[in-house]
């Protein structure tokens, strides 16, 4: 078995691992999981950022969405956090991103919507099973729905 000392040398090096990988200063092990998650939390949000940069570039370079579009999906707990925002004000997106939203199975739960300067949805939405219960759907899959829709409403509108 292993002894009491040998597990106590085991957590403190995990957490010297730990506090170097986070470039954290603290000593208590509460401290050093505290900034372990502010870290993680840091690094999510460069990746989204990174994320939003290189659909940006890939949408400009194909010239399919003219508009600078930001769209953002959080996984929540029961559901997700959508967000979409472009610089005009872009008439019947809406009815597009529903549309997206309905393909994929997702119940709009709440939302919020402008559209007078510039178009900004705020959306929380699950897909719920037969049991009711959230089912889980890949927060990339989402975006790439939402993207979709945008590129397809962009195509009528160029139409008409």
């Amino acid at each position: 078995m292993i002894s009491r000392e040998q597990k106590r040398a085991a957590m403190f090096k995990k957490l010297e691992l730990l506090r170097s990988i986070t470039n954290s200063h603290a000593h208590s092990k509460t401290s050093i999981l505290l900034d372990a998650s502010k870290y993680i939390e840091e690094l999510k949000q460069k990746v989204e950022r990174l994320n939003q940069e290189v659909a940006v570039a890939q949408n400009s370079s194909d010239e399919q969405i003219p508009m600078p579009v930001q769209v953002r999906v959080e996984a929540k707990e029961k559901g997700y956090l959508i967000n979409v925002l472009t610089e005009s004000s872009c008439p019947g997106l809406l009815v597009f991103i529903l549309e997206a939203f309905e393909e994929l199975g997702l119940e709009v739960l709440q939302a919020r919507v402008s559209c007078s300067s510039s178009f900004h949805l705020e959306a929380v939405g699950g897909k719920e099973n037969t049991q009711g219960q959230v089912e889980h759907v890949d927060a990339q899959v989402v975006k790439q729905a939402v993207l979709r829709a945008i590129e397809n409403w962009n195509e009528s509108s160029e139409q008409e």
